[in-house]
């Protein structure tokens, strides 16, 4: 039975896996590859507006009306559409892609954590391990083999980019308004352009995203198994969306969900900075479109092992000093994008700052959302939906002004950001060590209810 466990948790991460591969190598590109009018970044962030409308509206009607697996599927299909319209981008085929994947964006998350929470959970019961351990590990299983679609999916565009010759040159002289200093007014005035790849070249790489997203849905549908909960159909599933509304609203009651918005938000805006901000003002401004790839790969190897190494850590060293070194991390790193000016001759430093950032974002994906499914253990369904919604509004508001802010007033942003959210975080871990110690004393009780106003 623990066998199947694990195999479901592996499916589940390979089917992600192939379906980011495509939608991360996508976004990666959109601020480079569809820069006119600022087309991409703007997509990406009509994208995580309406991820943060489903994130609350949709995500428990779903669950509860078709269980996490089939919740997992239809999303997927959205994802699909947004490699599909960029085979033509322009306004209204981006932006429509962009709705379609924020849609689908809300139910998937939240289905893939509570999936993951649930077998978690079977897995204590059965094993007697401690819930929290078995569920880190799982969520570390996890983002260890999904968070590698950063890897695939810029292998892929770097490669076949490399298919065109010069793709991505720079004209040196236009160099000094990259980094920390690269502003939309300066962007704007300068020349500073790339040798773009060819649309024989463009329609190959989205092929090949297109058919790593097929193949994703195909993984799922043939080869996950429904859960127990997935299998018995509630009687009062026959649940509205402003039910679900309100459930997931009313889930900020707990004085903890608030605690928590600050870091959830980071997450999605920190997550924005490297795949816009790093790849358009510092990657691409100096070394080229084809650059990109190779770059965030560092990114991407750094966060799958670190996801895997958390998520085993936390037994030891428990999650507060991974936080806290999650939260170090990311502000030497900000730190070091203030005063750092990028040029060829500092190669190396473009990698070492994406692989530092990678490992900091995996504190974020692991520990954050294996916390919510600890903390909010008995409503799973809303805890989830209101990660999405703050993480997603994160990202919407990164994309958001990135077209209208210099680099460097997008680094305080993130550096108040991460201060607030750390801080608040261990308000939250005050408020948990205070309500053990009130079970303790007081006999068992249900722990949610402690910490609701």
């Amino acid at each position: 039975m623990q066998c199947s466990q694990l195999k479901n948790i592996l499916i589940l991460s390979f089917g992600i896996l192939l379906l980011y591969t495509a939608y991360m190598g996508l976004q990666t590109l959109q601020s480079s590859l569809n820069k006119i009018q600022g087309l991409g970044v703007a997509s990406l962030s009509v994208m995580y507006v309406t991820l943060s409308i489903s994130s609350l509206l949709l995500p428990p009607l779903l669950i509860k009306k078709l269980g996490c697996k089939w919740t997992i599927v239809a999303s997927m299909f959205c994802f699909i559409s947004y490699s599909l319209c960029n085979f033509y981008p322009s306004w209204p085929t981006l932006i429509i892609s962009s709705i379609l994947v924020g849609l689908g964006g809300g139910p998937l998350w939240a289905s893939k954590s509570t999936y993951i929470t649930i077998t978690g959970n079977k897995h204590a019961e059965m094993s007697g391990q401690p819930t929290q351990h078995v569920v880190n590990q799982y969520f570390g299983i996890f983002f260890f083999i999904c968070q590698t679609c950063r890897v695939w999916g810029n292998l892929i565009s770097a490669l076949i980019f490399h298919l065109t010759p010069n793709a991505g040159s720079l004209d040196a002289a236009n160099q000094t308004i990259c980094g920390a200093g690269d502003c939309p007014v300066q962007s704007a005035q300068s020349t500073n352009d790339t040798a773009g790849p060819t649309k024989t070249v463009i329609y190959i790489l989205l092929g090949s995203y297109t058919g790593c997203g097929v193949l994703a849905v195909l993984l799922i549908i043939i080869f996950l198994d429904q859960t127990h909960t997935d299998r018995e159909k509630n009687k009062d599933s026959q649940t509205s969306c402003c039910s679900t509304l309100l459930s997931a609203l009313k889930h900020l009651r707990d004085k903890r969900q608030c605690l928590l918005i600050p870091l959830t938000m980071f997450s999605g805006f920190e997550q924005g900075f490297i795949a816009s901000d790093f790849t358009k003002s510092y990657v691409t401004c100096i070394l080229g479109l084809k650059y990109v790839g190779f770059v965030i790969i560092c990114f991407g190897v750094t966060n799958s092992i670190c996801a895997a190494l958390f998520g085993k850590l936390t037994q030891y060293t428990g999650r507060i000093p991974l936080f806290l070194l999650g939260a170090a991390i990311n502000i030497g790193c900000i730190i070091g994008f203030l005063v750092w000016k990028p040029n060829t001759s500092n190669f190396a430093v473009f990698f070492v700052m994406s692989a530092l950032w990678g490992i900091a974002d995996a504190v974020w994906q692991t520990l954050l959302s294996s916390l919510y499914g600890i903390l909010f253990e008995k409503n799973k369904e809303a805890a989830f939906a209101n990660f999405s919604l703050w993480e997603s509004i994160g990202f919407a508001i990164a994309f958001g002004y990135s077209s209208f802010l210099c680099v460097y007033i997008k680094l305080y942003i993130l550096m108040c950001v991460i201060v607030i959210g750390i801080l608040l975080y261990g308000a939250v871990e005050y408020i948990e060590c205070r309500n053990s110690l009130t079970v303790t004393e007081e006999g068992p009780k249900d722990h949610d209810q402690h910490a609701t106003t």
